[in-house]
This record gives structure tokens, sequence and C-alpha cells, in this order.
């Protein structure tokens, strides 16, 4: 294990935000991994587990404890079986599912950060999730004192949520199991619009695995999704804000308040979410709010490319971020009466 004192976070996140760590650890080994929780846990100081750092938003003050950074290694692919260790890096991952013809996981294709994240924030792009593939998840219980393995109905998945994120202080994830499909070099059947008609193809139809997989990166990187360290769209957590779920009632309310502000005909975006409830589109509540593509005057602004990133332009703070982001919460909830919720995790602030 690498330890070192008073180290910077900020690098260790796509924000590029965040003071330091009293204390950093870098794990290679679950064995590493554990033992730094159980230390953490003994000595009673507050810990922070880190991984690709591309979910996280962390206060200018940093983090007056002991950060964990997540670097085990790992891939074993076995007939459609797939396990990884938490730190593997996640679309290299999914690249080589593509390249051995599985599918599954291709439409999730460069979306950043580490394995280890994915089942806690229940990861989805393009009409896939990988709840839908994850069988089975091993993680060190902090409660039980033991390394446990969680079935995919233990880990209670939700969109963008899981039992992890319920009890974010119990669980440390250190391997993530998939069960992938033969479909002889083709994809999963395309669910989402947008990858059907970049694709020319109708909903439920199959592709080649790196035809899906391209075009998923194409869309991606047009939306400054795909990591460049040049490109300042991408100094982002990506989609900043979860699509918001709301009863049926709310639905009606904002659905008036939509034709109120923009007109008899027009029509908010509408999914189906289960019995009773809708989900709609945080990108539209935000454009449609008058935060356009770019808004900001500071070194914190909307993307350029998609009005659900929030970034940073260079030289920003943590609290430029959020003065932007709270803006926009306050905003969205003032003309349509939605509050947004924010995706990444925070450290040592709140919107």
């Amino acid at each position: 294990m690498q330890v070192l004192h008073d180290a910077p976070l900020a690098p260790l996140t796509t924000f590029r935000l965040g003071g330091p760590a009293t204390r950093l650890i870098t794990a290679t080994t679950d064995a590493e991994v554990i033992e730094a929780v159980r230390e953490a846990d003994a000595a009673g100081t507050p810990l922070l587990v880190i991984g690709g750092g591309s979910n996280l938003v962390i206060g200018d003050k940093g983090f007056d404890g002991t950060a964990l950074r997540i670097a085990t290694r790992g891939v074993e692919l076995s007939g459609t079986t797939l396990e990884l260790a938490a730190g593997e890096v996640w679309t290299d991952a999914v690249a080589r599912t593509v390249e051995a013809g599985l599918a599954g996981i291709e439409c999730l294709s460069g979306i950043p950060g580490s394995a280890g994240a994915t089942p806690i924030q229940n990861v989805g792009a393009y009409g896939q999730e990988v709840s839908t593939t994850i069988t089975e998840v091993v993680a060190y219980d902090r409660t039980a004192g033991e390394t446990v393995t969680l079935t995919n109905a233990e880990c209670a998945f939700s969109y963008r949520h899981s039992r992890f994120k319920d009890e974010p202080e119990r669980y440390v994830v250190l391997r993530v199991r998939f069960a992938l499909e033969d479909a002889g070099g083709l994809s999963a059947p395309v669910k989402y619009a947008e990858t059907a008609r970049a694709l020319g193809v109708e909903a439920g139809d199959r592709v080649a695995l790196p035809t899906a997989r391209d075009t998923v990166l194409k869309l991606r990187a047009g939306k400054g999704m795909v990591l460049d360290p040049e490109d300042h769209d991408t100094w982002s957590a990506g989609s900043f804000f979860t699509n918001p779920i709301l009863t049926d009632t709310d639905f009606a309310a904002f659905r008036a308040r939509v034709r109120e502000r923009l007109g008899e005909d027009v029509e908010p975006p509408a999914y189906p979410a289960g019995e009773g409830r809708t989900k709609t589109s945080a990108a539209w509540l935000i454009d449609k709010a008058g935060f356009t593509k770019g808004y900001g005057t500071g070194p914190a602004r909307i993307s350029t490319k998609h009005t659900l990133a929030l970034t940073n332009r260079g030289g920003a703070t943590t609290d430029d971020l959020l003065t932007l982001a709270r803006e926009v919460v306050a905003g969205v909830r003032a003309v349509f009466g939605v509050t947004l919720v924010n995706e990444p995790v925070t450290v040592g602030v709140s919107l």
C-alpha cells in the first residue's frame, strides 16, 4: 500500500476539484483494501473510498480523514461470465467484452470511472443499466466485519440507486460479476431511441457489437461525455442531475406549468417509470428554464455540448461549481415546480 499525508484529491477526480485528504492510501489488492478499511474503522477515522473519481464533488477544504483509492486489477472472462476487480477501468472492461463478442454492456462504453462504482450508482446510459447484467457483488461489510457476496436482488437496484447508496457507510465493493450474452457477435436489442436513430435501425433490433460501441462513443463524445484532458467540457461528472421521477399528481401539475409557460401545444418528455410514476428529462428542464449550453460567466459553467453537465473551465473551485448548481436547481424549481437532485456524491459539501 502507498500512504501519503496531506495528499491532493483534486487530481483523482474528473472535476479536478477539491482540497486534500489528511491521509491517502492506494490499495492494489482486495486484502489491502480490507486492511485499510478495518484500520480506519478501528481508529474511528472517517473514510472516503475513491475509485475513478468520476462521480465525486469534494469540498474545497478537502477531507479530514483517510481517503482510500481502490486501484485493484483483475478481469476474468469465462464463457459469458465476467468478473471485474473494483479498480478496473470501466470503459476498458466494456471494450474487452465487445472484443470477446459478448453483449449486455456495450452501450455503457465511454462511461468514466471504475467497475466497483457501477453497482453503487446502478450506472446506465443509452438504454442499458448494469443492474440487468450484474449477478453478484462481492463487498466488505463494515458492519459485520467480513466479506460478503450480495445477489442481484440483494443489491436492491433501482434508477441510479442501490442498496450501496442506501447504506453508504456499510459496504466497500471489491468485485462485480456479470452474466453477458453470446448473440453471435451482435449487440443486445437496441432500446434507446437516440441510439436507434444513430444506428439507422428500429428499437429492438440488434447490430454488430463494435458498431454499437463506436456509435455510443460518438454520441457521448458529441456531448462532452468521453474524458479528454484537452476538452474542458469533459472536466465534469457527466450528468450532474438525475432525471426526475414524478407521481401522477406531480406530473400533472408539472405538465400544467409547462403549458402555461411554453404554450398549450408543448408536451414535456415523459417515460413510464412504474405504476403511478413518470420520468421526465432533467436536461430538458434545465434548458427550458433558461440554462442553455455554455451558461455561466465564471470558471464553472454548463457544458457547451450538454445542458446536463456542469463543468470546470479551469481554475474553478468547488464553491464555484455548487453556486452554479444551486442556481440551476432554484431556477428549475421556480419555473416548473420540480426539484432536481444531484447525481454525484458530495463530500464535505451539499447543495
